[in-house]
């Protein structure tokens, strides 16, 4: 599966608002589908860099030998996941979904969204 359709699959999660890629050594997003006038989701690609490279560092200070398999942000009509990719796909990106709270269940969005990341071939 390639970016283009990684991400449209991402979006046929139930209730999802938008997705995008994320180099996250940059903050570039590196592509997007959905989003809207208040979802602009290159600012929030380049605004949840910041909390993957802290989550990272804040990792590496306390010397876990783990990784972050997905970071959730619960806002009152939305929930926002970060998921990094695996580092055997050889990129440090993230995957970012925007999901309406209303309308999603959010554990098939992750379980949905893991699958998304396991067929992505970069």
């Amino acid at each position: 599966m390639n970016i283009d359709e990684m991400l449209r699959e991402a979006m046929a999660v139930e209730g999802a608002v938008g997705v995008s890629l994320v180099d996250y050594d940059s903050g570039m997003t590196l592509g997007a589908q959905g989003g809207n006038a208040l979802l602009d989701l290159e600012t929030a690609g380049a605004g949840n860099t910041e909390v993957v490279r802290a989550k990272l560092r804040t990792i590496a200070a306390l010397q876990l030998d783990d990784a972050i398999e997905d970071i959730l942000i619960t806002l009152s009509k939305q929930y926002h996941i970060i998921r990094p990719l695996a580092e055997d796909k050889g990129a440090r990106m993230f995957l970012y979904l925007v999901l309406d709270r209303s309308r999603a269940n959010l554990a098939l969005a992750r379980l949905h969204l893991r699958r998304v990341e396991q067929a992505l071939i970069v």
